[in-house]
Protein backbone atom coordinates (compact mmCIF):
# COMPACT_ATOMS: atom_id res chain seq x y z
CA UNK A 1 0.00 0.00 0.00
CA UNK A 2 1.33 3.44 -0.91
CA UNK A 3 1.60 6.35 1.49
CA UNK A 4 -0.93 9.16 1.51
CA UNK A 5 -0.65 12.66 2.92
CA UNK A 6 -3.37 13.87 5.25
CA UNK A 7 -3.51 17.58 5.94
CA UNK A 8 0.05 18.06 4.72
CA UNK A 9 1.85 16.86 7.85
CA UNK A 10 0.43 13.36 8.44
CA UNK A 11 1.78 10.59 6.22
CA UNK A 12 0.27 7.12 6.51
CA UNK A 13 -0.16 3.81 4.72
CA UNK A 14 -3.54 3.10 6.29
CA UNK A 15 -4.76 5.61 8.86
CA UNK A 16 -7.71 3.31 9.57
CA UNK A 17 -5.47 0.77 11.30
CA UNK A 18 -5.08 3.05 14.33
CA UNK A 19 -8.76 3.68 14.87
CA UNK A 20 -8.93 1.32 17.86
CA UNK A 21 -5.94 2.76 19.76
CA UNK A 22 -6.63 2.73 23.52
CA UNK A 23 -3.17 3.53 24.88
CA UNK A 24 -0.28 5.81 23.87
CA UNK A 25 3.37 5.44 24.87
CA UNK A 26 5.86 8.20 24.13
CA UNK A 27 9.59 8.45 23.72
CA UNK A 28 10.85 11.73 25.18
CA UNK A 29 13.76 13.18 23.22
CA UNK A 30 12.75 14.38 19.78
CA UNK A 31 9.11 13.66 20.63
CA UNK A 32 7.97 15.39 23.82
CA UNK A 33 11.09 17.57 23.85
CA UNK A 34 13.22 19.09 21.08
CA UNK A 35 16.83 18.33 22.11
CA UNK A 36 18.66 19.81 19.11
CA UNK A 37 20.16 22.55 21.29
CA UNK A 38 20.64 20.46 24.43
CA UNK A 39 21.63 16.81 23.95
CA UNK A 40 23.02 17.40 20.46
CA UNK A 41 25.10 20.31 21.71
CA UNK A 42 26.30 18.19 24.66
CA UNK A 43 27.60 15.59 22.18
CA UNK A 44 29.54 18.30 20.35
CA UNK A 45 30.96 19.96 23.46
CA UNK A 46 31.91 16.68 25.15
CA UNK A 47 33.66 15.43 22.01
CA UNK A 48 35.60 18.68 21.70
CA UNK A 49 36.56 18.68 25.38
CA UNK A 50 37.69 15.04 25.50
CA UNK A 51 39.72 15.23 22.28
CA UNK A 52 41.48 18.37 23.50
CA UNK A 53 42.14 17.03 27.01
CA UNK A 54 43.09 13.44 26.22
CA UNK A 55 44.57 13.65 22.72
CA UNK A 56 45.35 17.34 22.09
CA UNK A 57 43.17 17.21 18.99
CA UNK A 58 41.04 20.09 17.79
CA UNK A 59 37.75 18.49 16.82
CA UNK A 60 35.55 19.19 13.82
CA UNK A 61 32.01 20.13 14.84
CA UNK A 62 29.82 17.07 15.42
CA UNK A 63 27.00 18.09 13.12
CA UNK A 64 23.36 17.09 13.10
CA UNK A 65 24.13 14.98 10.02
CA UNK A 66 26.78 13.02 11.94
CA UNK A 67 24.46 12.48 14.89
CA UNK A 68 21.53 11.40 12.72
CA UNK A 69 23.90 9.21 10.71
CA UNK A 70 24.89 7.20 13.78
CA UNK A 71 21.32 7.11 15.08
CA UNK A 72 19.89 5.92 11.75
CA UNK A 73 21.76 2.62 12.22
CA UNK A 74 19.50 1.69 15.13
CA UNK A 75 22.31 1.23 17.67
CA UNK A 76 22.91 4.69 19.10
CA UNK A 77 19.96 5.71 21.23
CA UNK A 78 22.35 6.80 24.00
CA UNK A 79 23.94 10.15 23.14
CA UNK A 80 27.11 9.16 24.99
CA UNK A 81 27.45 6.23 22.59
CA UNK A 82 27.40 8.74 19.72
CA UNK A 83 30.00 10.81 21.56
CA UNK A 84 32.28 7.83 22.12
CA UNK A 85 31.98 6.67 18.50
CA UNK A 86 32.75 10.20 17.30
CA UNK A 87 35.82 10.46 19.54
CA UNK A 88 37.29 7.14 18.42
CA UNK A 89 36.61 7.97 14.77
CA UNK A 90 38.32 11.35 14.95
CA UNK A 91 41.34 9.99 16.83
CA UNK A 92 41.65 7.29 14.17
CA UNK A 93 41.41 9.85 11.35
CA UNK A 94 44.13 11.97 12.99
CA UNK A 95 46.46 8.99 13.38
CA UNK A 96 45.80 7.81 9.84
CA UNK A 97 46.35 11.32 8.48
CA UNK A 98 43.10 11.36 6.51
CA UNK A 99 40.16 13.74 6.20
CA UNK A 100 38.25 13.50 9.50
CA UNK A 101 34.85 14.49 8.11
CA UNK A 102 34.95 11.94 5.29
CA UNK A 103 36.28 9.30 7.66
CA UNK A 104 33.57 9.69 10.29
CA UNK A 105 30.92 9.15 7.61
CA UNK A 106 32.85 6.08 6.50
CA UNK A 107 32.60 4.80 10.07
CA UNK A 108 28.87 5.52 10.10
CA UNK A 109 28.47 3.56 6.87
CA UNK A 110 30.07 0.55 8.59
CA UNK A 111 28.07 0.90 11.84
CA UNK A 112 24.96 -1.13 12.58
CA UNK A 113 22.38 -1.88 15.28
CA UNK A 114 25.09 -3.21 17.62
CA UNK A 115 26.17 0.39 18.12
CA UNK A 116 29.60 1.08 19.61
CA UNK A 117 30.59 -2.57 19.17
CA UNK A 118 30.20 -2.22 15.40
CA UNK A 119 32.33 0.93 15.42
CA UNK A 120 35.08 -0.70 17.47
CA UNK A 121 34.93 -3.78 15.24
CA UNK A 122 35.33 -1.69 12.07
CA UNK A 123 38.17 0.40 13.51
CA UNK A 124 39.94 -2.80 14.57
CA UNK A 125 40.17 -3.76 10.88
CA UNK A 126 42.29 -0.69 10.17
CA UNK A 127 46.00 -0.17 10.72
CA UNK A 128 45.55 2.22 13.64
CA UNK A 129 46.22 1.84 17.37
CA UNK A 130 43.41 3.27 19.50
CA UNK A 131 44.25 1.36 22.67
CA UNK A 132 45.42 4.44 24.57
CA UNK A 133 42.17 6.39 24.04
CA UNK A 134 40.03 3.33 24.68
CA UNK A 135 41.90 2.72 27.93
CA UNK A 136 41.49 6.34 29.05
CA UNK A 137 37.76 6.35 28.38
CA UNK A 138 37.14 2.76 29.53
CA UNK A 139 33.71 2.96 27.95
CA UNK A 140 30.97 2.12 28.75
CA UNK A 141 31.65 1.13 32.35
CA UNK A 142 29.35 2.40 35.11
CA UNK A 143 27.53 5.63 34.40
CA UNK A 144 28.36 7.00 37.86
CA UNK A 145 32.13 6.46 37.57
CA UNK A 146 33.03 6.23 33.88
CA UNK A 147 35.06 9.32 32.83
CA UNK A 148 33.21 9.89 29.55
CA UNK A 149 29.78 9.56 31.15
CA UNK A 150 30.87 11.92 33.94
CA UNK A 151 32.05 14.62 31.54
CA UNK A 152 28.95 14.33 29.35
CA UNK A 153 26.52 14.38 32.28
CA UNK A 154 28.26 17.31 33.94
CA UNK A 155 28.05 19.34 30.72
CA UNK A 156 24.44 18.35 30.07
CA UNK A 157 22.96 18.67 33.56
CA UNK A 158 24.99 21.55 34.96
CA UNK A 159 26.44 21.64 38.50
CA UNK A 160 23.20 21.87 40.51
CA UNK A 161 21.19 19.13 38.79
CA UNK A 162 24.26 16.92 38.40
CA UNK A 163 24.86 17.03 42.14
CA UNK A 164 21.17 16.29 42.83
CA UNK A 165 21.14 13.24 40.56
CA UNK A 166 24.63 11.80 41.09
CA UNK A 167 25.45 13.13 44.58
CA UNK A 168 28.79 14.44 43.31
CA UNK A 169 30.28 17.83 42.50
CA UNK A 170 30.72 18.78 38.85
CA UNK A 171 34.09 19.97 37.57
CA UNK A 172 32.26 22.51 35.39
CA UNK A 173 30.47 25.66 36.53
CA UNK A 174 28.60 26.49 33.32
CA UNK A 175 24.81 26.29 33.13
CA UNK A 176 23.62 22.83 32.08
CA UNK A 177 22.62 22.37 28.46
CA UNK A 178 19.43 20.65 29.63
CA UNK A 179 18.12 24.18 30.07
CA UNK A 180 18.11 24.47 26.26
CA UNK A 181 15.46 21.75 26.01
CA UNK A 182 12.42 22.98 24.10
CA UNK A 183 9.30 21.28 25.45
CA UNK A 184 6.85 20.41 22.67
CA UNK A 185 4.18 18.82 24.88
CA UNK A 186 1.50 21.27 26.01
CA UNK A 187 -1.18 21.24 28.67
CA UNK A 188 -3.79 21.50 25.92
CA UNK A 189 -2.54 18.40 24.10
CA UNK A 190 -2.20 16.44 27.34
CA UNK A 191 -5.75 17.38 28.28
CA UNK A 192 -7.10 16.09 24.95
CA UNK A 193 -5.20 12.82 25.32
CA UNK A 194 -6.21 12.35 28.96
CA UNK A 195 -9.86 12.84 28.00
CA UNK A 196 -9.61 10.00 25.48
CA UNK A 197 -7.11 7.62 27.10
CA UNK A 198 -7.33 8.38 30.82
CA UNK A 199 -4.40 6.78 32.61
CA UNK A 200 -3.33 4.86 29.50
CA UNK A 201 -0.55 7.34 28.71
CA UNK A 202 3.05 6.36 29.43
CA UNK A 203 6.68 7.17 28.63
CA UNK A 204 9.53 4.87 27.64
CA UNK A 205 12.60 7.06 27.36
CA UNK A 206 16.36 6.70 27.37
CA UNK A 207 16.48 9.54 29.91
CA UNK A 208 16.38 9.24 33.65
CA UNK A 209 13.20 10.18 35.51
CA UNK A 210 14.74 13.25 37.20
CA UNK A 211 15.93 14.52 33.84
CA UNK A 212 12.49 14.12 32.28
CA UNK A 213 10.83 15.78 35.27
CA UNK A 214 13.27 18.70 35.11
CA UNK A 215 12.20 19.46 31.55
CA UNK A 216 8.51 18.51 31.58
CA UNK A 217 7.87 19.73 35.15
CA UNK A 218 4.20 19.28 36.12
CA UNK A 219 3.34 17.86 32.69
CA UNK A 220 5.00 14.61 33.74
CA UNK A 221 2.15 14.07 36.22
CA UNK A 222 -0.21 13.52 33.29
CA UNK A 223 1.46 10.17 32.54
CA UNK A 224 1.01 6.80 34.18
CA UNK A 225 4.44 6.62 35.81
CA UNK A 226 3.90 3.09 37.12
CA UNK A 227 3.67 1.99 33.49
CA UNK A 228 6.63 4.11 32.35
CA UNK A 229 10.35 3.36 32.23
CA UNK A 230 13.26 5.78 32.27
CA UNK A 231 16.19 3.80 30.96
CA UNK A 232 19.04 5.93 32.26
CA UNK A 233 17.93 4.67 35.69
CA UNK A 234 17.99 1.04 34.55
CA UNK A 235 20.91 -1.36 33.79
CA UNK A 236 22.61 -0.63 30.46
CA UNK A 237 21.40 -3.91 28.95
CA UNK A 238 17.84 -2.50 29.11
CA UNK A 239 18.79 0.27 26.66
CA UNK A 240 16.93 0.60 23.38
CA UNK A 241 16.42 -1.30 21.13
CA UNK A 242 15.98 -3.99 23.81
CA UNK A 243 12.18 -4.43 23.72
CA UNK A 244 11.81 -5.28 27.43
CA UNK A 245 11.07 -1.69 28.45
CA UNK A 246 8.35 -1.21 25.85
CA UNK A 247 6.91 -4.65 26.57
CA UNK A 248 6.75 -3.74 30.27
CA UNK A 249 4.90 -0.52 29.51
CA UNK A 250 2.42 -2.12 27.09
CA UNK A 251 1.69 -4.93 29.55
CA UNK A 252 1.21 -2.58 32.52
CA UNK A 253 -1.21 -0.36 30.62
CA UNK A 254 -3.48 -3.35 29.80
CA UNK A 255 -4.30 -1.66 26.50
CA UNK A 256 -5.60 -3.71 23.59
CA UNK A 257 -3.79 -1.62 20.98
CA UNK A 258 -0.98 0.81 21.82
CA UNK A 259 0.47 3.60 19.73
CA UNK A 260 4.20 4.04 20.35
CA UNK A 261 5.38 7.50 19.35
CA UNK A 262 9.11 7.81 18.67
CA UNK A 263 11.60 9.46 16.37
CA UNK A 264 14.38 6.89 15.98
CA UNK A 265 15.24 3.55 14.45
CA UNK A 266 15.66 2.13 17.97
CA UNK A 267 12.06 3.07 18.73
CA UNK A 268 10.85 1.36 15.57
CA UNK A 269 12.91 -1.78 16.22
CA UNK A 270 11.48 -2.04 19.75
CA UNK A 271 7.92 -1.70 18.48
CA UNK A 272 8.46 -4.38 15.84
CA UNK A 273 9.94 -6.78 18.40
CA UNK A 274 7.06 -6.21 20.82
CA UNK A 275 4.57 -6.82 18.00
CA UNK A 276 6.27 -10.16 17.30
CA UNK A 277 5.72 -11.03 20.95
CA UNK A 278 1.97 -10.92 20.36
CA UNK A 279 1.16 -7.37 21.47
CA UNK A 280 -0.86 -5.15 19.18
CA UNK A 281 1.26 -2.05 18.77
CA UNK A 282 1.64 0.53 16.00
CA UNK A 283 4.69 2.76 15.62
CA UNK A 284 4.16 6.43 14.87
CA UNK A 285 7.30 8.22 13.66
CA UNK A 286 7.98 11.88 14.44
CA UNK A 287 9.95 13.66 11.72
CA UNK A 288 9.57 17.37 12.48
CA UNK A 289 12.32 17.60 15.10
CA UNK A 290 14.90 16.23 12.67
CA UNK A 291 17.46 18.63 11.19
CA UNK A 292 16.41 17.23 7.82
CA UNK A 293 12.72 16.23 7.99
CA UNK A 294 12.61 15.05 4.37
CA UNK A 295 15.51 12.68 5.01
CA UNK A 296 13.77 11.32 8.11
CA UNK A 297 10.57 10.75 6.10
CA UNK A 298 12.51 8.84 3.45
CA UNK A 299 14.22 6.76 6.15
CA UNK A 300 10.87 5.93 7.77
CA UNK A 301 9.30 5.06 4.42
CA UNK A 302 12.22 2.79 3.52
CA UNK A 303 11.63 0.71 6.66
CA UNK A 304 7.84 0.72 6.35
CA UNK A 305 6.79 2.98 9.24
CA UNK A 306 2.96 2.92 9.05
CA UNK A 307 2.27 6.43 10.35
CA UNK A 308 4.45 9.55 10.34
CA UNK A 309 3.56 12.94 11.77
CA UNK A 310 5.46 16.20 11.95
CA UNK A 311 4.71 16.78 15.63
CA UNK A 312 2.92 15.18 18.56
CA UNK A 313 0.44 18.06 18.30
CA UNK A 314 -1.00 16.23 15.29
CA UNK A 315 -1.85 13.07 17.26
CA UNK A 316 -5.44 14.17 17.97
CA UNK A 317 -6.03 14.74 14.26
CA UNK A 318 -4.36 11.45 13.31
CA UNK A 319 -6.59 9.60 15.81
CA UNK A 320 -9.72 11.56 14.83
CA UNK A 321 -9.90 13.18 18.25
CA UNK A 322 -9.96 16.66 16.74
CA UNK A 323 -10.57 18.25 13.36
Amino acid sequence: MTYQKIGGSIIAKDIGQIGDIDGVIFDCDGVLVDVSKSYDLAIRKTTQYVLKKFANIKSIPITAEIISGFKSTGGFNDEVDVTYASILSLVAAKKLGIDDTKFIFRVIKNADSTGVRSVEKFLDTLDVDLSDMRKKLDYPGKRTTNPLYEIFDQIFYGPTLYKKIFKKKSQFTEKGLINNDKVILTKKLLSVLEKKFGSNLAIVSGRGKESVRYSLKELLNGFNLKSSLFLEDEPREMAKPNPKSLLFSVSKLHARHCLYVGDSMEDLIMAKKVAKMGKKITFCGIYGTSKNPDSKIHLFKDVGVPVMIKSINLIPKALNLAK
